[in-house]
């Protein structure tokens, strides 16, 4: 990420802002029912928007965990496989 400079002559550098603006553009159906969601719970547009985008996010991140866990699983079925009958009789040994 690259850092501002203040603009004065001593190139002293400035850490970027927290939270940034950015323009994003909405069906007009879809600016109607982010306008009703905003009044019905009482917050503001940025609010709803950013936390409609943060679940998305969270969303997509847990649904790429899903599809590395099954593809590690499946990856390692025959050895799971494998160990599971090899002790399929462990119980039986004890006393």
């Amino acid at each position: 990420m690259k850092t501002r400079t203040t603009g004065r002559t001593t190139g002293k550098r400035t850490a970027p802002p927290a939270s940034r603006k950015i323009i994003v553009e909405f069906p007009a159906a879809l600016y109607a029912a982010t306008e009703r969601a905003t009044a019905e719970l009482s917050t503001n547009r940025s609010v709803l928007v950013r936390s409609a985008v943060a679940e998305y996010l969270a969303r997509l991140r847990r649904e790429k965990l899903d599809h590395e866990l099954a593809e590690g699983y499946q990856a390692n079925a025959a050895q799971a496989r494998r160990m599971a009958e090899e002790f399929v009789y462990a119980g039986t040994e004890l006393p």
